[in-house]
């Protein structure tokens, strides 16, 4: 049977894209790998840079990209069943739920139009990226597959509909794909199909799964060596293919880029070359909006635009089912996009008015040509030339720095260019317009036209904003980013409003942002303890590894003169619990969230509740002085607060946890029978150094936050980078490099990353394999 597929693996052709003739496929790369098993891609062109880098990644995580592959091909509840789950979106999605969406809403041949349009470097970079993969596993005897996946029904050779498939999911992650139960609840009023479905709400706002980063980007006015300085830091899942994968790409004399790569996306996602450095965090813009629909009064299925009677299109999804009979659904379109439905906020499916998603982001194979463009880039004002002339940054800013000390802040995406006079004239009959001030979600009159996005000239997508109309800016201080607005890139230099549908202005900071703004700014006073006053990668490393704690440090006095009024509380089930022990674990711990720090743990859970408390601060927040406020706990909320700190002390109690156990004790990695004490703490907190962990047991296991870290500069020779993959490389438990940066990360250990040729061949862990086909 193995011999079978092999030979069917064999059989799968794939050919270079040329200008227009097609040639013999041809690939070849070198993979050498260097410590911790990070591997450098050397190839004569594009196709075999994608051949090798599909190899590398296959040898370290075949498993995870196979099940993905199972994911966005609807296919999940067919091999795992339809109740298990998996993560869309940063979210858990049950099997048979992913499976809809994605057969209903993957427009392939959409896709497949889109990627011809391509440059031929991208498209022959994709192309070899699916002969790499399927070279692996021709390669690879069954017995040394990874044990996950080696006898699944669902390992097979990948194509290039499967690699459009993936990107798709990508590019959806904070658009359609976050609407996945909204899209497919939606059914006609009184249909048995509506019965049936859950009503859900509306769907989550990436930051609250802690979705997110730091980017920070110094220039010349301000560093050390009069080059740019960049921080890279996005907190992103430690599993599934949201996963970073470190990578170095070399193509002499056209290509030489090191840094990591999203699981399964070929290029570069974050990195630098010898002139450029680049990050992203999560942006605030919403990339999509919803079109109020009124129906025929005689047809639910149809509704009017600009009085002319259009009919919904409807097609049949079957998704095939484990041990179980398929299951068939049929779903609806309108010209603007899916059905949605959030009856719990009015967004309801009834006789009259219906309501459809338009996403920015769909069908956006753009994305590929971007980031190969930033990936060659050669000073900052390239990399904002590209990312405005692709549009196809899906849903993230980009924080850059270049040899020549300027820095670059731009929140350039794929947007809808819905300006506010559109989104003020276009409020819906319904009344729903108001979702745009609680929700941030717009909502548009679908029954005209002219309310539909305004295109601009000269953008690849009709209806996106252009680069022009987005927020950017080009310095020689610094710019920072931590998932607020584009307001406060600079804290310095605040910038002026643009369309409200990119973010907010003059408005409370997250925590994160503040303490980032109060670490830069320390540092330029050189009032942070740190020698000198300007900006170079150790000063930053120690910036971000200082692992503050600015909840505490804004809390914590006042919390203290609670505890000596009345040191007890009374927790939300009922119970008087002594909040004496408490009170002292947190007047000695040291604010920060080291492993070593006693009692951190003991703020982290009353944090939780506290932050949610109304009227929380006793200052509130000043737009005037957006760093520092708003801070103090308000004594008219001594109550509720009291109430939070008993709630963790019971917690921890039910955990057997001591209060004042060391942080590393209390929040660790698992790898096999090893559990490796992982500093940082939650961002909501204010830890730069953002680490999400859940309750395993007696213990917090992380499962999203710092993931990737680069702090790059350049001197003469070339870039210089310092760098982690918190994880590791693999997600195989027999691999080497399972867990060994798990285990420097622990020590706050960073890893010099060799660039050049003398610095790779001078590794003592030096491996060399050489494909070809």
């Amino acid at each position: 049977m193995w011999g079978r597929f092999s030979a069917l693996m064999g059989a799968a052709a794939v050919c270079l894209a040329t200008g227009g003739a097609q040639a013999a496929p041809t690939f070849k790369a070198k993979i050498t790998r260097t410590q911790y098993g990070v591997p450098h891609i050397s190839a004569a062109d594009y196709g075999g840079i994608g051949y090798g880098q599909a190899y590398a990644f296959a040898q370290d995580n075949l498993c995870l990209l196979a099940d993905k592959v199972v994911t966005v091909n609807g296919e999940r509840s067919k091999y795992f069943g339809p109740d298990g789950v998996t993560t869309i979106a940063f979210a858990e999605t049950k099997n048979l739920e992913s499976d809809f969406f994605f057969r209903a809403n993957l427009d392939v041949a959409a896709l497949k139009t889109n990627f011809d349009k391509l440059s031929a470097d991208y498209r022959n970079l994709v192309l070899g990226y699916v002969a790499g993969y399927n070279r692996f596993l021709r390669d690879t005897p069954k017995a040394r597959l990874p044990a996950a996946c080696r006898d699944a029904a669902w390992l097979r050779p990948i194509h290039l509909d499967d690699m459009l498939r993936l990107n798709e999911e990508r590019m959806i992650q904070a658009s359609g794909g976050a609407w996945l139960r909204q899209v497919n609840a939606a059914a006609p009023p009184a249909s048995k199909a509506q019965a049936a479905l859950d009503a859900p709400g509306l769907p989550a706002d990436p930051a609250q799964f802690g979705l997110g980063s730091n980017g920070w980007a110094f220039g010349r006015d301000v560093t050390a060596n009069r080059s740019g300085v960049l921080l890279g830091n996005p907190h992103f899942p430690w599993e599934t293919t949201n996963r970073f994968y470190q990578v170095h790409l070399t193509i002499p004399g056209k290509l030489d880029v090191m840094g990591v790569t999203i699981g399964g996306a070929p290029g570069m996602s974050i990195g630098f070359n010898r002139d450029v450095a680049w990050t992203h965090t999560v942006s605030t813009d919403r990339h999509f909006t919803i079109f109020e629909l009124s129906l025929d009064p005689a047809d639910p299925t149809a509704y009017f635009v600009d009085g002319k009677r259009l009919s919904m299109a409807s097609k049949a999804v079957t998704v095939e089912v484990k041990d179980g009979p398929p299951q068939t659904r049929t779903v609806y379109t309108s010209v603007y996009g899916p059905l949605v439905v959030m009856p719990q906020v009015g967004v309801a499916w009834s006789a009259k008015t219906a309501y459809a998603l338009r996403d920015a982001n769909r069908n956006n194979v753009r994305s590929g040509d971007t980031w190969l463009d930033i990936a060659r880039a050669r000073s900052v004002e390239e990399i904002k030339a590209g990312i405005s002339k692709t549009l196809g940054i899906p849903w993230v800013n980009t924080i850059a720095s270049d040899r020549g000390g300027q820095v670059l802040y731009a929140d350039i995406t794929a947007t809808p260019n819905v300006t506010a006079e559109l989104a003020k004239t276009c409020a819906p009959p319904s009344g729903l317009g108001p979702l745009a001030a609680t929700a941030r979600i717009y909502v548009l009159d679908g029954a005209r036209s002219a309310c539909n996005w305004e295109v601009a000239a000269g953008t690849p997508s009709p209806g996106l904003a252009p680069g022009e109309a987005m927020p950017s800016q080009i310095r020689t201080d610094y710019v920072a980013n931590s998932n607020d607005s584009y307001w406060l890139a600079n804290a310095r230099a605040p910038m002026a409003a643009f369309a409200p549908i990119v973010g907010p202005t003059a408005v409370a900071q997250n925590l994160r942002t503040r303490s980032g703004l109060m670490e830069i700014e320390a540092r330029l006073a050189g009032t942070d303890g740190l020698p000198g006053k300007t900006i170079d990668p150790a000063a930053v490393e120690a910036m971000l590894y200082r692992n503050r704690n600015l909840a505490a440090d804004l809390a914590i006095p006042d919390l203290l003169k609670l505890c000596a009024e009345a040191p007890s509380g009374t927790s939300t089930a009922g119970q008087d619990v002594s909040l004496a022990d408490a009170c002292t674990v947190l007047a000695q711990w040291d604010r920060r969230m080291n492993i070593d720090s006693r009692g951190a743990h003991l703020f982290v859970e009353f944090w939780r509740k506290a932050e949610r408390i109304p009227g929380l601060w006793a200052t509130p927040f000043d737009p005037t002085d957006p760093v520092h406020t708003p801070s103090g706990l308000n004594a008219a909320a001594s109550a509720k607060i009291k109430t939070a700190l008993a709630d963790a002390v019971e917690l921890l109690a039910s955990k057997g946890v001591t209060l004042d156990a060391p942080w590393g004790q209390v929040q660790y990695a698992v790898r096999g029978d090893q559990k490796i004490p992982i500093h940082g703490g939650e961002g909501s907190d204010g830890v730069l150094n953002a680490q999400q962990s859940a309750w395993v047991g007696s213990g917090l296991v992380p499962f999203h936050g710092s993931s990737y870290i680069q702090v790059v500069t350049f001197d003469a020779k070339g870039p210089v980078a310092d760098a982690i993959l918190t994880y590791s490389q693999s997600t195989d438990p027999a691999s080497p490099h399972f867990a060994d940066q798990t285990l420097l990360h622990a020590k706050k250990g960073w890893v010099r990353l060799p660039f050049s040729d003398a610095e790779i061949a001078a590794d003592k862990t030096l491996t060399v394999t050489t494909i070809a086909e």
